[in-house]
């Protein structure tokens, strides 16, 4: 016996398709723009990174007057370091942002 095609249910998964590529076109746009500033503990070093993790700029904005090149790579590590934790968590924000609130399918989530 044939299985009956359920066209309310089709329609259903193509709105619920639609809706999917929409929040994922908003999470797209949304991460391109996102960038994150974080500084080394002891404000030496400032470091920008994007939504897409990439290091976008580092800057010495602190003096370097008596700093050893050990110290300043430690405090550039430090920097980049929290500039990737920092863009991870906004990634994580941005995308329950968009996503939290969807249903799947079904009613299920």
């Amino acid at each position: 016996m044939p299985r009956e095609i359920d066209d309310a249910w089709i329609e259903e998964a193509i709105a619920s398709y639609r809706r999917i590529e929409e929040r994922q076109a908003s999470l797209a746009r949304a991460l391109a723009e996102l960038e994150v500033t974080v500084h080394d503990p002891d404000d030496l070093v400032e470091v920008v990174v994007g939504g897409d993790g990439a290091v976008r700029r580092v800057v010495v904005t602190g003096s370097l007057d008596g700093m050893t090149g050990p110290q300043l790579s430690r405090a550039i590590q430090q920097a980049i370091t929290a500039a990737h934790d920092a863009a991870a968590w906004a990634r994580r924000k941005v995308y329950e942002e968009t996503f939290g609130d969807f249903t799947a399918l079904g009613g299920a989530r």
